[in-house]
């Protein structure tokens, strides 16, 4: 199961990290054109710059104190706070009608739930 919560989280941070990244380097403009970035119109720039902070902190806070035993209630705690994104996540797509963006949400939110409850609970470090 430990192998598996890791797997989980290197994707889960391989994601975030991505998309976090993405939102902290390209202008509102930029993200606005792209056709899957399209709820980015409902944002100022300063909140999709903190929503890309928070994704890259996530990122790191899911693989790095577990990869050091540096603090490792960091996980699922970066775990915990990857759903609420997601949740904020498909809030947004289904106020605005985007149902395949809910799609993809719904299963990074299950996967980071996945990540919490086992190192919370059973499988912690």
């Amino acid at each position: 199961m430990n192998v598996f919560l890791w797997i989980v989280a290197g994707v889960l941070a391989a994601f975030f990290l991505a998309a976090g990244l993405t939102k902290l380097t390209q202008s509102r403009a930029k993200l606005n054109a792209n056709p899957n970035m399209k709820w980015t119109e409902d944002f100022s720039a300063g909140t999709l710059k903190l929503i890309g902070t928070t994704e890259v902190l996530g990122a790191i806070g899911l693989i790095l104190p577990g990869a050091f035993d540096i603090a490792p209630i960091l996980v699922p705690l970066a775990a915990t706070g990857i759903a609420i994104i997601m949740l904020g996540a498909i809030i947004t797509h289904a106020r605005r009608k985007e149902y395949p963006q809910i799609g993809i949400n719904t299963v990074l939110l299950i996967l980071a739930l996945v990540v919490a409850i086992f190192r919370f609970g059973p499988n912690s470090f």
